[in-house]
């Protein structure tokens, strides 16, 4: 592991609690990383994001790469130093993105051709390229480049992109710039089929990546299905490094995952409701919109533990109404802190091995606190 280890420290069923070490500090697990797409987490300060509880943060390749480029970033010193944020930073590939970019893109062997967002301008985007930008930007930990094929999809399709993205990862693999410090990590392929995840993740497993991540998940395919991939999937994972479910998710699906023995999410979720009025509390969610909160003085969560979660919900429906970016601040806050409460809420929910009981009281506050809410 290129002087990176990952530390199981305890276990309760599938579910685990753990460190990884990286090169900038350690990362509890299970972990939620903040999305920070373009060097930043949108509405909040960086040190606001490491107080609220998070070790480690999500940088976007394909943003950076474009805006404000990768060896700029480089001659500034990196991400780290860009942004203000000393600890450790998990990059993308730069794939979903690029994907997503339908009649802006063309797809190849060799990589992705695609025209910017911003400007038009034609870009190729190969293994070895995004490892290249990965290593101009600084981060702890590099993603291999894979294609990730919308859902939903026949399966012949999906074989295809599968083999074309366990290529890709050999190439990355090939490309990586093993540093101390610095890990690589791998993305599983296959939609729903097991048995194309089965083989994406023996053919990863083979490469020897510092860890595993699941992807092509979350994107309509529902809980269900989603949960049951995930099962189909772990058995194919190593037991002794970090595995990675990608673009999840609600708290409710984080819940559910790391039981099934998942270690690091990412979603931009928390900040995006967050910039539009709900918030994500120990007594379930609450659109501050909503006129009933108008008068309410009651604190947005009262089973907070920051002092976001102490503002009073008739001033966040204020700041909503009247258009204010505080109240986009401050929902953001409130909610990153609310996501990082929930996992620390697990890890030791895992590590004194009373998961089930855990699991059982988050999701009766969230029933109790939300039928409240409806009776308003």
């Amino acid at each position: 592991m290129s002087g990176v280890t990952f530390e199981i420290i305890g276990r309760d069923g599938a579910a685990r609690t753990g460190k990884l070490w990286l090169g900038r500090g350690a990362v509890r697990t299970p972990a939620f990383m903040p999305v920070g797409t373009s060097g930043t987490v949108k509405a909040m300060f960086p040190g606001d994001v490491h107080a609220a509880g998070a070790d480690i943060i999500l940088g976007n390749t394909y943003h950076l790469m474009l805006r404000p480029g990768a060896e700029r970033l480089d001659r500034l010193g990196g991400l780290h130093k860009f942004m203000n944020w000393p600890h450790p930073i998990l990059t993308d590939s730069g794939g979903f993105q690029v994907m997503s970019l339908a009649g802006l893109r063309k797809l190849s062997e060799e990589g992705v051709r695609f025209r910017s967002h911003i400007n038009g301008s034609y870009h190729m985007l190969t293994p070895e390229k995004s490892m290249e930008i990965q290593h101009l930007i600084g981060s702890d930990i590099h993603m291999a480049l894979d294609q990730c094929i919308a859902w939903p999809a026949p399966e012949d399709e999906v074989e295809l992109a599968m083999e074309l993205s366990v290529r890709w990862a050999s190439r990355s693999k090939s490309a990586f710039r093993a540093l101390e410090g610095r890990a690589q990590f791998g993305i599983v392929q296959g939609g729903t089929y097991a048995r194309l995840r089965h083989r994406s993740a023996d053919s990863l497993v083979d490469m020897g990546f510092d860890g595993l991540a699941i992807g092509g998940l979350a994107v309509g395919e529902g809980q269900e299905l989603m949960l049951q991939t995930i099962e189909n999937t772990i058995p194919h994972l190593p037991d002794n490094k970090p595995r990675y479910l990608m673009g999840v998710g609600t708290p409710e699906d984080i819940v559910e995952a790391v039981w099934r023995g998942i270690d690091m999410f990412d979603c931009v979720m928390p900040t995006r409701s967050g910039r539009h009025g709900q918030a994500f509390t120990h007594q379930g969610r609450i659109n501050l919109k909503n006129a009933c909160h108008a008068e309410d003085e009651s604190p947005l969560d009262p089973m907070g533990n920051s002092s976001f979660s102490a503002v009073p919900r008739a001033y966040l429906h204020h700041l909503f109404r009247s258009g204010e970016i505080l109240g986009s601040m401050y929902l953001s806050a409130a909610n990153i802190s609310y996501y990082q409460d929930l996992m620390e809420t697990l890890r030791k929910g895992i590590s004194e091995g009373c998961l089930a009981q855990t699991v059982t009281k988050i999701k009766c506050d969230w029933r109790e606190g939300e039928a409240k809410n409806k009776a308003i």
